[in-house]
């Protein structure tokens, strides 16, 4: 399949199926690319379409980034919010191109994120009710200023979370925060953390894998 020009380049694994495919829009992380996660696409089931997003940033001297990341003069780190808020409004605006230029199942659609890909998911999910079914988010956080402001409509998204005890990039004190957050506004919500640093072991792999496919509808 050719890749459509949309608002943010991509990479597409097509679906097996004739008809609107349950799709999975990935997320890299900082200082990454859309191969990246990409490279899960043969070993989930041949059934979904697959949509691996670039981020709009380059990075000197490779390498793509949602929004910046710096540091004050005692080294903690901070975002660029604005950059962020204006990347989760890109990545929303993916989604309703990709629903006209591929075959997307409008009700079966995923966001899959790691790190600050992981970070945007859970924005766009929680800005936009009803956007999204699900968000696996991979060694991230919800971080309530890039969220847009609250909304009556109720938000049945479920999400499922994992983080490295030892992540040496973003402490998984940060992502222990989340279960509360999405407690007090009634999203299911699954969350494993594994022994291992910034990034997505085997049985994690399989564990997120198991948890989307069970919730999967193919009709």
């Amino acid at each position: 399949m050719t890749t459509k020009d949309l608002c943010l380049k991509h990479l597409v694994r097509p679906s097996s199926l004739s008809t609107l495919a349950p799709t999975i829009i990935v997320l890299h992380g900082y200082g990454s690319n859309a191969e990246d996660l990409f490279s899960f696409s043969p070993e989930l089931d041949d059934r979904y379409l697959i949509l691996s997003v670039q981020a709009p940033l380059d990075m000197v001297p490779y390498g793509h980034a949602w929004y910046e990341i710096n540091f004050d003069a005692n080294q903690n780190k901070f975002t660029n919010d604005e950059q962020a808020i204006a990347s989760r409004e890109l990545v929303h605006q993916f989604i309703q191109e990709a629903l006209e230029a591929y075959p997307v199942n409008p009700q079966e659609i995923t966001l899959l994120g790691f790190s600050q890909g992981a970070i945007l998911s859970y924005a766009t999910a929680l800005s936009y009710p009803g956007l999204v079914k699900n968000v696996i988010a991979l060694s991230g956080y919800i971080h309530e200023p890039i969220i847009k402001s609250a909304t009556t409509q109720e938000n049945k998204v479920e999400i499922y979370g994992s983080h490295g005890s030892v992540d040496q990039v973003i402490p998984v004190s940060w992502a222990r925060k989340n279960k509360d957050y999405l407690a007090q506004k009634n999203i299911a919500y699954t969350y494993s953390e594994f022994p291992v640093g910034h990034g997505v072991c085997p049985p994690n792999f399989q564990e997120f894998k198991q948890w989307l496919t069970q919730r999967t509808n193919w009709n």
